[in-house]
């Protein structure tokens, strides 16, 4: 056990080992991820309300390092951020010369990392290191990254990680796991995960664990299991309920709704499409490319020879969901979606992927739901 003071040892261990550390800090009204110096950096006495196109911040009655659940940040901006620089190129005379950009080999280390976050942070290892082309951006930055887990004791009302099996608790994939345990004395009880978790959580002034503190951290996360403000039902069959219902009507309800501004491809953890951006200077001299963050719902973004080939608002929500919830099981053994329910809170009209799930999954069949 440690307490909420050992913390701030923890981000100095990081930092004296060179990892870059990073955390949750509260900033422009939200909770988002960013450089931590300090523990004390880290949202105390913060928690969050959210609901379908719906997030603030209200301030909780204790002093809580963890009592939020997740903002519109997630752990992707640092593995594969919003921009990239790809290569510069520069005429040395007749030839031109073209230099790779350098990478980024700082390391990182992750403070806070939800169960949800840890399944899209391995979600995102088998889209960019898994196949036959490795992502070299990605793997340089996923590598040696040290990840401190915290089991979620505050889901908001957008959470469906329990249905999706992906959640509260942390299982694996974490250096250092910490339940944060408020019954009275406010403490944490800190898992190793890996043999460089167990000599950082030897540096840190600790107590042993004694029945009491486990039977309070078992208790918190099933207390955040019975909380989670939605669910998405048998998620399992999703891939064959979506292939069956390539045209149900909902699909024209949800494009009246929806404004393709692609805000839930941004804020999910999983979502990975991009573009690539020239550049070139007034003279003609030195060019450069980039890799930025694009969105399925960009109609530009499935335009070839010809024109777009999903055109309507209809057409783009329609992939994304059918993606994210059905065929990414056949490209990737899984599915892309996590239940973090930030696609929910930040939608400007508040579409809810559970709703249209349950909307699908009602009207199968019924003269409403027929092809």
């Amino acid at each position: 056990m440690i307490a909420p003071e050992a913390l701030d040892r923890l981000v100095d261990a990081l930092r004296d080992r060179g990892f870059r550390v990073l955390g949750p800090v509260v900033s422009n009204g939200a909770v988002v991820y960013d450089e931590l110096e300090s523990a004390n950096e880290l949202p105390v006495v913060w928690t969050d309300r959210q609901d379908g196109g719906t997030y603030r911040l209200e301030r909780r009655d204790d002093e809580a390092r963890f009592g939020y659940a997740v903002g519109p940040h997630s752990w992707k901006r640092f593995l594969f951020p919003p921009r990239i620089t790809l290569w510069r190129a520069r005429r040395n005379g007749g030839a031109p010369e073209v230099e790779e950009e350098p990478l980024d080999e700082t390391p990182l280390a992750f403070l806070g990392v939800r169960s949800c976050e840890l399944h899209a942070i391995e979600i995102q290892d088998r889209v960019f290191l898994g196949g036959s082309h490795v992502d070299r951006d990605y793997a340089a930055r996923r590598e040696g990254a040290f990840l401190v887990a915290v089991n979620c004791f505050e889901p908001a009302g957008t959470c469906f990680c329990t249905s999706m099996g992906t959640g509260p608790k942390v299982e694996s994939g974490y250096d250092l796991a910490l339940t944060e345990l408020l019954d009275g004395e406010h403490r944490f009880l800190a898992e190793a995960g890996s043999k460089r978790g167990v000599e950082v959580l030897a540096e840190l002034p600790s107590r042993p664990a004694v029945a009491g503190d486990l039977a309070a951290a078992a208790a918190s996360i099933e207390s955040a299991e019975a909380k989670m403000g939605r669910t998405m039902e048998e998620a399992w069959d999703l891939r064959d309920l979506l292939a069956r219902n390539l045209e149900h009507p909902r699909w024209d309800d949800v494009a009246q709704r929806c404004l393709t501004c692609g805000n839930c491809t941004l804020v999910c953890p999983t979502c990975f499409c991009s573009a690539v951006e020239d550049e070139t200077d007034l003279s003609g001299e030195e060019a450069s490319r980039h890799r930025v963050w694009d969105s399925c719902f960009s109609i530009d973004y499935s335009y070839i020879h010809g024109g777009s080939i999903r055109p309507s608002g209809r057409s783009r929500y329609r992939q994304w969901m059918t993606h994210k919830l059905g065929t990414w099981h056949d490209q990737f053994g899984s599915s892309g979606c996590v239940g973090c329910g930030r696609c929910i809170a930040w939608c400007p009209v508040g579409i809810d992927i559970t709703e249209e799930i349950a909307a699908i999954r009602a009207t199968e069949g019924s003269e409403h739901g027929k092809n």
